[in-house]
């Protein structure tokens, strides 16, 4: 093996956070008598992702981002609703949204007993937990670190220091994370001084300034590079 810790990103990694959020705000938008169209989850899907992303560089707190992306959403329509009440609803729905990607599961299975691993995840506590739940992961694993739970976000130092302390016998020399997001996990990971394999399905370019340690197209080659082949 390769690594003896692996750091698992959970959505978009593991995790189908696309097929969540599109049920989960459909049924949201409904519940209040809006008809919602492809067009609709798209524009709220691109404001939730801009909003995250403002977390990361730590321009916006979780506490407004949850109701602010419904803020910004009814006022690109002209919609008058209440906001906070949609992130209630919004919040009670994603949670029941557990779905694994296409060859996650195997994934974990085959890695299972290999090394010891963790989920590493931005998100809000309760939403993230009732997904974990759902998706039958959990025997792999031996903790789950929520950014919600932590204190901090990915990619900030302080949420793999936090990491680095909970895990036993952690060595960073040992370690590696997986994940899709080049601003939270591969930076994280770049900002912490682990090994980074950047989970990329959709072969997306490298940004020239960063130097990744391995980028990965599918779960196959993930499994090979963290086991080194065996």
């Amino acid at each position: 093996m390769r690594y003896g810790i692996i750091l698992f990103d959970a959505d978009g990694t593991l995790l189908d956070f696309g097929r969540a959020e599109n049920e989960a705000l459909r049924e949201s938008l409904v519940s209040v008598g809006i008809k919602p169209d492809d067009e609709m989850v798209s524009t709220y899907s691109r404001i939730n992702d801009s909003l995250w992303k403002a977390l990361e560089r730590g321009e916006v707190t979780k506490e407004v981002l949850r109701y602010r992306r419904f803020e910004l959403f009814f006022a690109h329509y002209g919609m008058s609703y209440d906001a906070r009440n949609m992130a209630n609803t919004y919040e009670g729905n994603l949670s029941q949204k557990g779905y694994l990607l296409d060859g996650a599961k195997e994934l974990c299975e085959r890695l299972y007993g290999k090394a010891r691993m963790y989920i590493v995840t931005n998100g809000i506590e309760t939403i993230q937990l009732g997904r974990y739940a759902r998706c039958g992961l959990e025997k792999y694993f031996d903790d789950i670190f929520i950014s919600g739970r932590v204190g901090y976000e990915k990619p900030d130092v302080r949420y793999f220091e936090h990491i680095e302390k909970k895990i036993p016998d952690f060595s960073k020399g040992s370690a590696v994370i997986i994940g899709d997001s080049l601003t939270s996990d591969m930076r994280g990971g770049l900002n912490f001084g682990i090994d980074t394999c950047w989970y990329n399905p959709r072969r997306k370019e490298l940004p020239a300034d960063m130097s990744l340690t391995h980028v990965s197209y599918d779960f196959d080659d993930i499994y090979d590079f963290v086991t080194d082949g065996e």
